[in-house]
């Protein structure tokens, strides 16, 4: 088969792999869409903290069951699925405890740039789904982000009625504003690019903020808020330091910052300790997802929470996949996808 491999920062690959072995209890998935992510950009960019490569490239992905393992059970040849990319344990300290995010033995599966992906048992057991006829492969290949935002949404005490703000308008801060406007939240998405702002306006959100030649941002962003006072929630999908920093500026007394946005390995966060202690601020920290909230997503991608056509632009052969991440990274598009024949 035909497989993409990250050789190093900047280096894509395309190589001749072998068709991949499954277990008793895995399945061998024929691609049918992968999507592009910002977490290739920044692998690509920058490299990934917690991947040295060479690695296998890509983790979104929806495709059909080419192969079953003998042990597995529910799901056939032939069968339309939607795979997530990782799983917890089930066992150790963490997930004993309610925090699977957090597993010691989380199992992620690198390699949906390829023909043919090898889902391992955890996946298979956990996050695998077989597809309504309705739901595109397409649309399915997002539950990855998309989970990973209800996860985020659902640490957050949105109320109805609150004022959130949601910075940066890429995959996972539309994803985020969908679902804050689904809790009846009133939104305010900023950005520096109009068409990803606009994209968030079909989404249903009250406003929109570019931020382009904005001299002080939280002054922009607080100055939107009734008497100025500050956003009852705060949500980073940037992973840009300093979006970090002025993130926790937003929010008014009380109230609480999401820190979602993966920032570059070795960042350091300052934080005003007068400002968190005399306001009562709450900033939280939240990474990936879950498998209850994994399979949230599918439902809600079921549902028709959220359109393909708003998050997915171009398509692009495995070929020409480095194309396909250079335009993701130049913020023209939301996302690209790879299809396979």
């Amino acid at each position: 088969m035909r497989a993409a491999v990250l050789y190093d920062q900047g280096d894509i690959r395309i190589i001749d792999a072998p068709l991949p072995q499954i277990a008793s209890d895995e399945v061998l998935v024929k691609n049918v869409v992968s999507t592009t992510c910002g977490t290739d950009v920044k692998n690509y960019r920058r490299g990934y903290p917690l991947l040295k490569p060479p690695h296998p490239y890509g983790h979104e992905f929806s495709g059909v069951i080419a192969a079953v393992g003998s042990a597995v059970e529910g799901v056939r040849e032939g069968d339309r699925v939607a795979v997530h990319n990782s799983a917890p344990c089930g066992h150790c300290y963490w997930c004993k405890h309610g925090q699977p995010s957090m597993c010691e033995n989380l199992l992620f599966n690198r390699g949906s740039y390829a023909e043919y992906v090898r889902v391992p048992a955890p996946i298979v057991q956990q996050n695998l789904f077989v597809m309504p006829d309705e739901l595109s492969h397409k649309a399915a290949s997002l539950m990855e982000p998309l989970s990973c935002a209800v996860y985020g949404i659902q640490n957050c005490p949105i109320e109805q009625g609150d004022f959130v703000v949601i910075n940066g308008a890429g995959p996972i801060g539309l994803m985020f504003a969908r679902l804050a406007v689904l809790r009846g939240a009133q939104v305010l998405v900023t950005d520096l690019v109009q068409s990803r702002l606009d994209v968030a306006e079909r989404l249903g959100v009250w406003r929109t903020l570019n931020l382009t030649g904005v001299e002080d941002s939280v002054v922009a962003v607080r100055d939107m808020t009734d008497d100025g006072r500050g956003a009852d929630v705060v949500i980073e999908a940037t992973g840009l330091l300093d979006v970090w920093e002025t993130s926790v500026h937003m929010a008014r007394k009380g109230g609480f910052v999401l820190l979602f946005g993966g920032t570059k390995s070795g960042s350091v966060l300052k934080m005003d300790a007068t400002l968190l202690h005399y306001s009562q601020l709450t900033v939280k920290g939240v990474f990936h997802t879950t498998p209850l909230t994994v399979s949230e997503a599918f439902k809600l991608l079921c549902l028709g929470v959220i359109s393909a056509d708003d998050f997915v632009q171009n398509e692009y052969p495995l070929e020409r996949l480095e194309e396909a991440i250079l335009e993701h990274a130049s913020g023209k598009v939301i996302k690209n996808c790879v299809v396979y024949d």
